[in-house]
Formats: C-alpha cells, structure tokens, sequence
C-alpha cells in the first residue's frame, strides 16, 4: 500500500460472514463500531462539490421500480467531490468522481439510449458545465497539485482521457495523481459478465498509462478524516468515500440516485415508502445492476449507519449521491424528497506556488426542492 494510507480492518470479519442475513447484520453493527471510531477522529481541511454535467437515466432503474409514474426518464447531475485533508500532517487533495461526459456517452447503455431517444432529445436534455479544471482554478487549484482519484465504481468512465495513454494521444489531465482502484473490479473489465457490460466502456482503460496506478484491497483511512470503504453489490468493486467535516460524517455513493433511497420510509416520492412499507424495506438500492443485489443493498446499510443524520431533516441521512436526481418537468412526481446539491466544509488551503488570483465562481442555476441540505 502506497505511504501514509493506512488499512481500515473494523468491517474484515462482517463481510466474510456467509449468510447474506447474518451478513448484513454483522456489517451494520461492525459499521456502528467504525461510526463512533470515525466520529472523535480529526476532520478533513476542506470539501466541495462541482457539477460536471446532467443526463437523462431510466426512472424504473433510479428507484427500484418503486415510484409510481408515467415519466419514463429523470434527469441525473452529476458532481464531482473535492477533498483537502492532512497525510502525516501534509495537505492532499483528492477528486473523487472525475467522470468525463464524453466517456459517459459512449458507455454502451447510453450510447443505445441516445439511438432511442434521438440525438437531438438526448442533446436537448443534457447539459455540461464548465470543465473540471476551470472549476478548480477558480478555487486557487491546478490539476498538478491533486494528489489522488477515485470513484465509486469504473461504471461508464473512460480512463484514457483521465490517466493519458501510453502512445501519447492522451496526455493525463492530473499528471502528478495517482488513481485509487479497487483490484476486483479493474480485474472484472478485462472479462464482462453480459449483466455488466451494459455498463462499461469496453476500450475505457486500454492503452492508459498505469504508472500512476495503485490497485487496491479492503478500507483504507488515506488521512484525517477520510476514508475509503468497500460497498460492494453495485459493482464488484464498488466503494464509498466517507468524509468526517463540521456536520459530522458524510458519505459519497452512487448506490442510490437520491436522499430517498436511503430513507425511503420517509419519501415524498409516490409508491415508495408504500412499497417499502409492504416489503420491509429499508433503503431501495438503484436497480440498474441486479447481479449483486443482496450485497448492494447490506451496502446502502453500511452507509446508512456510518453516515450522520442532516441536521435540517434528521429523517435522512448525509449520503451524497454522486449523481443525483434533479427536478425537472420532464419526470413530475419525481422531486427528491431532500436535495444535497453540495457538500462546503473548511477554508481551502493552498499548495506552494498556488494561484494567487481565482476567477470569480459560476453560479449554477437554482433548484426546486423540498429541504436542501448540505
């Protein structure tokens, strides 16, 4: 393991217990554990959420055909986390969910989707936002200062733009960060299961450069106040970021598309908290990858426990979905009981030869909500 990460063993014995019952058991109290443990530990320096582009996703997949509804579509932001903490008392920054659109698009379930649709609907509902590079700078940021990356899951990512390529066609857009990747799954891409391979772009790591690489293997603590948990079930590999800040512990998945998938009992949202009611339920996991779905579900759990509650609607928890569902006329009845939008905690701090004038920031639209937190 790469200096200054540490393992994280507190959740090891939970899940090797057989019995998907017993397991998810075991996996919410050894969560507990790790949740008290993680909580009078020291916060992270700072946190920020950038918007990086919207899409439109299958509303029978973001809530576990739960909601009942004619829109046959919501529309989904997609934002990237940036997060400062202290390694061995030296500043790291972090970007986790770096997704590139254009990646995203040729992923082939999207690609297919854009068929039915027609490329002018899928154009008219989509949207990016400035690049992720800009955003940063405005924040004093340059891409050679991020340290490490990471995602919840290699679903629709091409990493040749990311990492850059060994022929040179791609130069890597954060040239000193190294990209934190959960061995099972990267080792899954070379051979797709046919449930899985709707899911990723299947040339989207060939050739990439792999020096700045490291494969990982259970949690790991990468410093104060933040780490990285394994959640599997949406993928093999899926894993979660959770972030300790002023309003306690915050969690980044893309498990679920919004606040209500992990409090579903207390949706505004019609048909799902009567569903879960029926079926005692408590959290819908999205219902685009079924292959892993008992473990996909232990997992919301885990996040559900470690996470804290939002102080405005301690009904929900502090999971962020790095995707999340955004209100829109296009999907009525849809609205997120709760919107998260962003996560602001810390000042920034500044590396050595730090850009001294920011841009001023772009204001992104507002949103209809019901509670906005964050």
């Amino acid at each position: 393991m790469m200096q200054g990460i540490l393992p994280i063993n507190d959740l090891d014995e939970a899940w090797i217990v057989a019995k998907h019952g017993a397991q998810l058991r075991a996996v919410r109290r050894a969560g507990e554990r790790l949740r008290e443990r993680f909580l009078i530990g020291p916060r992270c320096v700072s946190v920020r959420t950038f918007s990086l582009f919207t899409l439109a996703f299958p509303s029978r997949y973001a809530f576990g055909a739960a909601a009942i509804t004619p829109a046959p579509f919501v529309l989904l932001t997609h934002r990237c986390v940036f997060v400062q903490f202290l390694q061995n008392g030296n500043l790291k920054n972090l970007l986790f969910s770096p997704s590139d659109f254009e990646g995203t698009k040729a992923t082939p379930f999207f690609a297919r989707m854009t068929e039915t649709l027609g490329a002018r609907v899928a154009h008219a509902v989509a949207r990016t936002f400035d690049p992720l590079e800009a955003q940063l700078l405005r924040l004093g940021v340059r891409a050679e200062e991020i340290d490490y990356l990471a995602f919840n899951n290699c679903h629709a990512q091409d990493l040749r733009g990311l990492l850059g390529t060994e022929d040179g066609l791609h130069a890597p857009r954060f040239p000193n960060a190294t990209l934190l990747a959960p061995k099972a799954e990267w080792e899954d891409w070379d051979d797709l299961h046919p449930l899985q391979r709707a899911w990723y772009v299947r040339d989207g790591k060939s050739g990439a450069r792999t020096n700045q690489l490291t494969l990982t293997t259970g949690d790991l603590a990468l410093g104060d106040g933040v780490m990285l948990v394994r959640t599997p079930g949406h993928t093999s590999g899926n894993q979660t970021l959770f972030l300790l800040s002023d309003s306690g512990i915050w969690g980044i998945s893309e498990n679920g598309p919004c606040a209500d998938s992990w409090s579903p009992l207390e949706s505004h949202i019609k048909g799902l908290s009567f569903m879960c009611k029926k079926q005692e339920l408590d959290v819908i996991p999205n219902a685009d990858t079924p292959e892993y779905t008992a473990l996909h579900y232990t997992s919301m759990v885990l996040e559900r426990t470690v996470a804290c509650r939002v102080r405005r609607a301690p009904a929900f928890v502090q999971v962020f979905p790095a995707s999340e569902v955004t209100p829109s006329l296009m999907a009525p009845g849809l609205t997120p009981s709760l919107l998260h939008r962003a996560i602001t905690h810390g000042e920034v701090a500044r590396k050595p030869g730090r850009v001294t004038q920011p841009l001023p920031s772009a204001a992104e639209p507002p949103l209809d909500a019901h509670v906005s937190a964050g």
